[in-house]
């Protein structure tokens, strides 16, 4: 398990740094057609708003910090705190765009929930438990 772990921080790191950069210093282009090829989820929900697009991006950099110091340290209460974090803000951030999907058409409403799916799914593997390591026999 701390294998999965050690995985799951690494892809939050990286998941982390894509929209945190992308997000914090271009925040036009981040609000005009996030996440790329995929369509433009942001655009289309209201209003440019460079701060609050940029308050975004700085939470995900921060994320992103956490899940490299848990890469790094490879601590059971790195990981844990690491999973509330992300697993709060995976659960609140994939119900919100579940109830709000009227706006997207199908296919980007489908990569939508797929890509949050998959951002709660790595909180969620931070948050099992690791085994206890066996002890060894004396024989």
């Amino acid at each position: 398990m701390r294998r999965v772990h050690a995985v799951a921080a690494a892809l939050s790191a990286l998941l982390a740094g894509f929209v945190g950069v992308w997000a914090y210093f271009f925040p036009g282009s981040f609000y005009d057609s996030f996440p790329g090829i995929l369509g433009s989820w942001v655009s289309v929900d209201g209003p440019f708003n460079e701060h609050l697009i940029r308050d975004v991006g700085a939470m995900y950099l921060a994320w992103g910090a956490a899940s490299i110091g848990a890469v790094i340290w490879r601590a059971d209460l790195a990981y844990r705190v690491l999973a509330i974090a992300w697993t709060v803000f995976g659960v609140l951030h994939f119900a919100y765009h579940a109830l709000h999907l009227e706006h997207l058409p199908i296919v980007d409403a489908v990569g939508e929930m797929i890509a949050l799916g998959v951002s709660l799914l790595l909180g969620i593997l931070l948050l099992i438990p690791a085994r206890a390591p066996r002890p060894r026999s004396a024989v």
